[in-house]
């Protein structure tokens, strides 16, 4: 049913859910009965098919021991290869670029390890004040191990309006002294999507390196690395690739950067062919491997095995068009339904600069998140002011998305927020 013939109707719901091509793998998730999730741009949920992997892993350890390592349905040393090889087309890249590794901060640090030479005044790195938290603490600890003060050397881009980024106020502070740039695929907060391609290509003219944090895209948007020559990228799986709780993160190396030596060498970084060898001179992968630095963690890295299989089958353009479908649709139901109770939308109008989930706006934020919770809602709360709510392609229903409007509408009428304190938990 187009858009263009909306209606803010339950039956119209219904009637988008039947036409929905993708329905069929809400089968595959854990949902709670009675129960609407709409955090899985937090933590995605387990897929019947993670669980399965997982077990598989398990039973490996179970039954062979340390055979496991190269035997049983899925050998363990060659696990992370593998499932690279899997993520590679979600971001646009070769097999050979990407490795499931080590998680965000942890890959964040072996990248800038490996390619932050600071060198005569090209000594800065560029950020943005709206990045989340922890790629600005790595970045300050690389910093201070050159023996730079990162209130000089930290340059971040400032946002006009506490939502967005423009590409233009980027591209102004691409100056002779930025070795390297690191910015988010996707707000966290607004969920507004980068322009990859045009800052990635005003920062090489300018003989800066670009990296990118790709934690709330990926599963969720497509990417296309390679064409755009991204230096490197890095993420977690847990999102909207539903690996889990801790799962192992990933990253991307770009192949003509394939062959720079690990900033943070480890056993893992080894050729396959030569860690055995025992030499105390590392030969590293010719592959994105070589930035890994540990054992991978088997437990963390099995549920991915799954749900990659789902996203496979189910396909990264149909996911995002449904994903840009849903949030259409989420706009137009709180433009219908909640103005008139002071909600504001605080991200992009245009489909094509928003990721996979909407913020609300609201000054009793906190508490109304904690209403919702009370109505067997699951959302997500940042400070100081914003409702995330996440309607996921492979398991959100629209029947699902019009209910949490109208509870919404419910609490707001009724005044339902008010009996909790407006401030978030120790976890938001």
């Amino acid at each position: 049913m187009p858009f263009s013939s909306f209606q803010p109707t339950l039956e119209y719901a219904k009637n988008l859910d039947e036409q929905d091509i993708l329905a069929s793998f809400r089968q595959e998730f854990y949902l709670k009965e009675d129960s609407i999730y709409m955090d899985g741009n937090s933590l995605g949920l387990l897929s019947k098919r993670a669980e399965r992997t997982l077990l598989e892993v398990v039973e490996s350890w179970k039954n062979l021991g340390i055979d496991g390592w190269s035997s049983g349905k899925h050998p363990w040393f060659t696990l992370s290869e593998n499932l690279g090889e899997k993520l590679a087309p979600l971001i646009g890249a070769s097999a050979e670029e990407v490795i499931v590794t080590g998680s965000t901060t942890v890959n964040l640090h072996q990248l800038l390890s490996t390619f932050y030479h600071p060198k005569g005044t090209r000594t800065k790195i560029l950020a943005d004040e709206l990045n989340f938290p922890s790629d600005i603490y790595a970045i300050q600890s690389q910093l201070r191990t050159h023996s730079y003060d990162p209130e000089t050397h930290l340059i971040r881009a400032k946002s006009r309006d506490g939502r967005f980024l423009y590409t233009e106020d980027i591209i102004e502070l691409m100056t002779e002294d930025i070795a390297i740039m690191i910015l988010p695929t996707v707000l966290y907060r607004s969920g507004q999507i980068l322009d990859m391609e045009t800052l990635t290509k005003e920062a090489h003219k300018r003989g800066i390196l670009v990296g990118f944090d790709a934690c709330h895209s990926i599963g969720a948007i497509p990417h296309l690395f390679n064409k755009w020559d991204i230096d490197f990228a890095y993420w977690c799986n847990y999102k909207h690739l539903n690996g889990g709780p801790g799962a192992v993160g990933g990253l991307y190396v770009n192949r003509k950067h394939l062959g720079t030596s690990p900033g943070l060498a480890g056993w893992f970084s080894s050729n396959k062919e030569k860690q055995f060898d025992m030499e105390h001179t590392l030969t590293p992968s010719g592959t994105a491997s070589a930035y890994q630095i540990g054992t991978p963690h088997l437990l963390s890295l099995a549920p991915l095995i799954g749900s990659l299989e789902i996203f496979h089958e189910a396909g990264i353009e149909k996911i995002r068009k449904k994903s840009v479908a849903m949030t259409d649709y989420l706009i137009k139901l709180v433009n219908h339904y909640l103005i008139p109770f002071s909600f504001t939308i605080g991200s992009p109008e245009n489909a094509n600069e928003r990721g996979g989930h909407l913020s609300l706006e609201h000054k009793e934020a906190a508490r109304i998140c904690k209403s919702l919770k009370e109505y067997s809602i699951i959302p997500d709360f940042r400070s100081p002011n914003i409702i995330r709510l996440a309607p996921v392609a492979l398991y959100t229903s629209y029947e699902e998305i019009w209910n949490v409007v109208q509870a919404l509408k419910e609490i707001m009428q009724k005044e339902h927020y008010k009996q909790y304190k407006n401030e978030r938990e120790i976890i938001a």
